[in-house]
């Protein structure tokens, strides 16, 4: 099976692989999908690093109350894509192995445990303009591919 990879390894660098699962989350109307606004002013899916023994959906259940204050349902699979990147924050060089569902809206149980979160929702188009990682903005595409 062909890995979808973006970014660029850099030779005599040491990549961290961090899987990672991330929401696509549409509302009801399916014009608008969440993302996360950090306070840098970057953009990202709802989602994050696996940790210890993590299901894809236990992490993904975890990550959204983290960020968003928000119970969620893992629905669809899209796919999954990696990509190189250097983290300026963390001065660290990772793989994001990215695992991307899409997942629908539950009950609003909390506010964000991470200070530095906004949810925002904006048209798909949008989200693919301003997104960070171009693994998440691959997924975007394949489920807007999924819903038309």
């Amino acid at each position: 099976m062909t890995v979808i990879t973006f970014g660029q390894k850099e030779d005599a660098k040491e990549y961290i692989k961090r899987p990672a699962v991330y929401c696509l989350m549409f509302n009801k109307l399916k014009d608008k999908i969440a993302i996360i606004k950090k306070s840098d002013g970057k953009y990202f899916l709802p989602g994050g690093g696996i940790e210890n023994n993590e299901t894809h959906e236990e992490c993904m259940k975890r990550e959204a109350l983290e960020e968003m204050g928000m119970e969620i349902e893992l629905g669809h699979f899209i796919g999954s894509a990696q990509r190189y990147f250097f983290s300026s924050n963390e001065n660290k060089y990772y793989l994001s192995e990215g695992y991307f569902y899409l997942c629908e809206m539950g009950t609003q149980v909390s506010e964000s445990t991470e200070d530095d979160n906004l949810v925002v929702w904006v048209e798909p188009i949008r989200a693919a303009e301003n997104l960070f990682h171009e693994h998440q903005i691959w997924s975007v595409n394949e489920a807007l591919k999924l819903l038309s």
